[in-house]
C-alpha cells in the first residue's frame, strides 16, 4: 500500500523564512524589511494564483500526490483556487478545505462533481468544522462546538444522498431540508471525493467514525497520537485510515536545522495560538508543552526531533519535525508504522521547502510503499 503525501499550498502569502514575519510573496501584501519581494511588479499581470501554481508544479515534480488548499479568513477561496490551478498540473490532487456550515450540501455536490469532471477526478475534501472564537464569528457562525460536528455529519449525509440518490433524494433533518434533489447523470457518475476529516473532540471523533476516509490529526507526541488513533478505531463504522499534518524543518545536519529554529525564536515577537476559540486540538497541543520555558526553545522538544513551537513562529499547528534529512525521514517512517496512511507536509517558505523535502526527505522513506 502506498502512503499518499500532500504538501500545503500557501494561500495567504509566504515569508522568506520562519524568522521573517512579513508575508509578501506572490503579491499578497506590501513589501517590507526582511520579506521576499512580491512577484507582482508595476504593469505585471501576475496574481497570487501564479505563486500557488508555482508551488503546485514544484510539489508535483518533487513527488507529492497533491496539495492542501487551506481556508481561513486570510486566504483566497480554495474552490476557486483549485479550478484555477487544475490546468497547471497533470495528476495532482487538490485537497479543498472547507467548513460545511457555510455551503449548502446540494450546491457542494454540484460544485464538487463539476470540478471532478473538469479535473479527471482530482478533488479531495478536507472537512473542518471550525475552532470557534473570532474566526468562527468572521463567518457569522455562532453554532456551539458539538453542534458544529452534528451539522457537519448531517451535511455529509445530505451531500452523499444527493450524489448517489438517483435524483429523488429527500432529507428532513435538524439543519437541512431537501426535496427530490440529485445531480445530472453525467455529474453523478463522477467519483465521490475522498474525505479527510479533522477534529480532536469526542464529537469530532464520533462524526469522523461515520464519514472519514482518512482521520486527519495535527502531529502530536507519538504516544498521544497512537491513543487518539485507537479512540477513532473504537468509534469507526469501518476500518479507518489516518493522516497527519506535519511541519518539516530538515537540513544536512541536525545543528543546521535547530539553528533555523534558533533564529526564528530570536526574531521579533512570537505568535502563539489564537485565543477565544473552543478547539480541542489547540488545547491538546498546548497541554503537551505546558512545562516548557519561554527562554529555551529546546524545552518544546517533547521527544527527539518532535518540536512543539511552530505555532510561535507562524500561524498553524504547533508540532513538527526538526532534524537532519535521515532523522526526519526516520520519524516519518515511525509514524507510518504507527498507522499513518497519508501525510500533509509543510514548510516555510513553501516553494523552496517543497523542493527540499521532496528531493531530500521523501526518497529516504522506507515505509512509503509496503
Amino acid at each position: 500500500m502506498t502512503t499518499d503525501i500532500y504538501w500545503r499550498i500557501a494561500m495567504e502569502g509566504d515569508a522568506s523564512a520562519l524568522h521573517c514575519s512579513r508575508i509578501t510573496r506572490g503579491g499578497f501584501g506590501p513589501l517590507g524589511a526582511g520579506a521576499i519581494a512580491p512577484s507582482v511588479a508595476p504593469g505585471d499581470p501576475s496574481t497570487p494564483v501564479d505563486y500557488m501554481a508555482e508551488v503546485a508544479r514544484a510539489t508535483e515534480a518533487s513527488g507529492f500526490v497533491g496539495g492542501l488548499l487551506p481556508s481561513f479568513p486570510s486566504t483566497d477561496d480554495p474552490w476557486a483556487a483549485a479550478a484555477s490551478l487544475a490546468a497547471e498540473t497533470t495528476s495532482y490532487r487538490f485537497m479543498i478545505a472547507f467548513q460545511p456550515g457555510f455551503l449548502h450540501p446540494v450546491q457542494a455536490a454540484r460544485m464538487s462533481a463539476t470540478l471532478q469532471l473538469a479535473t479527471g477526478g482530482r478533488v479531495v475534501y478536507n472537512i473542518i468544522s471550525g475552532g470557534g472564537g473570532p474566526q468562527q464569528l468572521w463567518w457569522g457562525d455562532k453554532v456551539a462546538h458539538d453542534d458544529r460536528y452534528a451539522r457537519t455529519s448531517e451535511f455529509l449525509d445530505v451531500l452523499k444522498g444527493v450524489w448517489h440518490g438517483g435524483g429523488r433524494y429527500r432529507h428532513h433533518g435538524r439543519f437541512y431540508q431537501v426535496e427530490d434533489a440529485g445531480l445530472p447523470g453525467y455529474l453523478a457518475a463522477q467519483p465521490f471525493p475522498e474525505i479527510f476529516f479533522s477534529g480532536s473532540s469526542p464529537a469530532a471523533i464520533d462524526a469522523a467514525g461515520r464519514h472519514a476516509d482518512y482521520y486527519l490529526s495535527w502531529l502530536e507526541p507519538f504516544e498521544a497520537l497512537a491513543a487518539k488513533f485507537q479512540a477513532v478505531r473504537e468509534h469507526s463504522e469501518r476500518p479507518p485510515r489516518f493522516a497527519v499534518r506535519v511541519d518539516i524543518l530538515a537540513r544536512d545536519t541536525e545543528e543546521e536545522a535547530w539553528d533555523v529554529i534558533r533564529r526564528g525564536w530570536a526574531g521579533a515577537g512570537r505568535r502563539g495560538h489564537e485565543s477565544g476559540g473552543d478547539s480541542v486540538g489547540v488545547q491538546r497541543s498546548q497541554s503537551f508543552t505546558a512545562g516548557s520555558r519561554p527562554d529555551d526553545f529546546r524545552t518544546l522538544e517533547t521527544e527527539p526531533n518532535v518540536w512543539g513551537g511552530f505555532a510561535q513562529l507562524r500561524p498553524g499547528p504547533a508540532f513538527g519535525l526538526v532534524g537532519d534529512y535521515h532523522q526526519v525521514a526516520g520519524r516519518l517512517d515511525e509514524l507510518i508504522n504507527l498507522g499513518v496512511d497519508s501525510f500533509i507536509l509543510a514548510g516555510v517558505p513553501h516553494l523552496e521547502e517543497a523542493h527540499r523535502v521532496g528531493t531530500r526527505v521523501l526518497p529516504l522513506l522506507k515505509g512509503r510503499t509496503a
